[in-house]
């Protein structure tokens, strides 16, 4: 049976991204050998990759500390509820593994470009796009997500999160507007 994710062509499509890395982790790579970083990331990887997998999302890839994951846009609620497990369960894992810090999750909803990317004859599954990029850059320290991630969640979901508005700063005319 072919998946979502089995696309053999670059493929334009709406889905939950999903990032998560870890708090502390270069500091963490300073006092530990770099065999016994990999092993955690390997169990911790094998771990949230499996919270994930289970409520039928796709973990996409790792890159150092960073996980990428995704979900189809109508699992929206799913994924969320894997992330929030995710965030859970991942952070009593890693305190049982003598890991000093926690996960920090951001979420995007949108359109990306998926589908086999790599070396010939080592190409993997990959998503591509802005919506990526703003599930990366999510500021926070726990769990965040973009208006249209909430807006696709089902009431009962919704009312597990609380709206963030931050700080208000003034610039310049002259300057540009950052966005």
């Amino acid at each position: 049976m072919t998946t979502w994710f089995d696309l053999t062509q670059p493929t334009e499509m709406d889905l939950l991204v999903g990032t998560y890395d870890l708090t502390g982790y270069v500091k963490y790579c300073r006092t530990v050998p770099t065999r016994t970083v990999f092993e955690l990331l390997a169990g911790y990887f094998d771990f949230t990759g499996g919270i994930i997998a289970d409520a039928g999302g796709r973990f996409v890839k790792a890159i150092g500390d960073h996980g990428l994951t995704a979900f189809q846009a109508e699992n929206a609620d799913w994924g969320v509820q894997a992330h929030l497990d995710v965030q859970k369960r991942g952070n009593t894992w890693l305190k049982e593994n003598d890991y000093p810090g926690h996960a920090r999750i951001g979420l995007s909803l949108g359109s990306v470009t998926c589908g086999p990317l790599g070396a010939p004859g080592q190409a993997h599954f990959d998503i591509i796009g802005s919506n990526v990029n703003i599930a990366i850059t999510m500021d926070t320290e726990g769990f965040a997500m973009t208006p249209a991630v909430f807006r696709a969640l089902e009431p009962e979901t919704r009312k597990l999160f609380k709206k963030h508005t931050p700080p208000i700063t003034y610039i310049a005319q002259t300057d540009k507007h950052q966005t």
